[in-house]
Formats: C-alpha cells, sequence, structure tokens
C-alpha cells in the first residue's frame, strides 16, 4: 500500500438548487398576507440577489422567508455574502446578497495553515478554488477532514474526490 490517498476541500454552491429555492421564495412572498402587496421582491443580477421591500421590517421578512428555503435545499447561510442595506427610490429599500463560489487565496491560506498545524503526515497545495490534500495513511485524511470540519473559516467546506 505505497500509494497516495487523497481528496479536494472545495466550497461550491449548486446554483440550480439556489435558483429553484429563490423561485419558492417568490411565491411565498406572493400569498403571504404580511407580503402580498407591499412591494417585496427579489431578483437575480448576475451572480447575486437583489431584495427589495418598502421598509426594512418587511426586508428582514423577505431575508427569513429566502434562508429557510435555501435551508430545505441544502444551501449553507455561510455562503452568502450579505451587503449592507441601500435606501433606493421611493423610499425602499434593498439589499444585494452574493453566493460565494470556491475558496478564495485568503480563506485557502488559512486552510492550508490548519492543516499544517495538525502535524499529520500530508501535504496540502492550492489548485485555484479548490485545494488537494494527499497522504500515504487514509487515518491521517480522515483526521484532517474531522480537523477542518471542527474549524470555522466563514464559508461551507465540503471534501470530494476522496480516493
Amino acid at each position: 500500500m505505497a500509494s497516495e490517498a487523497s481528496f479536494d476541500v472545495v466550497s461550491k454552491v449548486d446554483l440550480q438548487e439556489a435558483k429553484n429555492a429563490v423561485e419558492q421564495a417568490i411565491k411565498e412572498i406572493g400569498t403571504r398576507f404580511d407580503l402580498k402587496d407591499s412591494g417585496a421582491k427579489i431578483e437575480w443580477e448576475k451572480e447575486e440577489l437583489v431584495l427589495s421591500a418598502k421598509d426594512s421590517h418587511k426586508l428582514v421578512a423577505v431575508i427569513d422567508v429566502l434562508e429557510s428555503k435555501l435551508v430545505r435545499r441544502g444551501i449553507p447561510l455561510k455562503n452568502l455574502d450579505k451587503k449592507k442595506v441601500e435606501e433606493a427610490l421611493g423610499g425602499t429599500v434593498r439589499q444585494r446578497i452574493a453566493l460565494k463560489q470556491g475558496l478564495s487565496a485568503e480563506v485557502a491560506k488559512e486552510v492550508v495553515k490548519e492543516i499544517k498545524g495538525t502535524k499529520l503526515k500530508v501535504q496540502a497545495q492550492i489548485q485555484g478554488d479548490s485545494i488537494r490534500v494527499t497522504g500515504k495513511s487514509r487515518d491521517d485524511l480522515q483526521g484532517v477532514i474531522a480537523r477542518l470540519k471542527a474549524t470555522d473559516f466563514g464559508i461551507d467546506l465540503q471534501f470530494n474526490n476522496y480516493r
């Protein structure tokens, strides 16, 4: 058993599931009594969501509806990058929410530093927006996965291509 075992650390959001969750949230906003005729809406703009409502209280309700639908669809809320609430035309408020895809350079460096801090016999290599972790012992790799799951990096991590 001299072969190397490996896995990849990634952070991805299933955009189709996110779109389905947004569609469900839009339907609920259209039927919910407190939001029905309030002008509250959710729209896609390129790779981010734009939520708008008449006031900040209704915006909070729209965010709650959206988050509940995302959680049901398996989209981690850690991967939502909420911008600050802006004043819009007509006395309305608007908030942009981007979906974080991939590991940023800073987060990747933190993850590699955490892996090296485990003192296990594994190597971590940054490959674009993912990290490849290799080692001879599968037990060491599972220890790394357990350590990374226990640490909060501010983003949801997935582990795939375990070989």
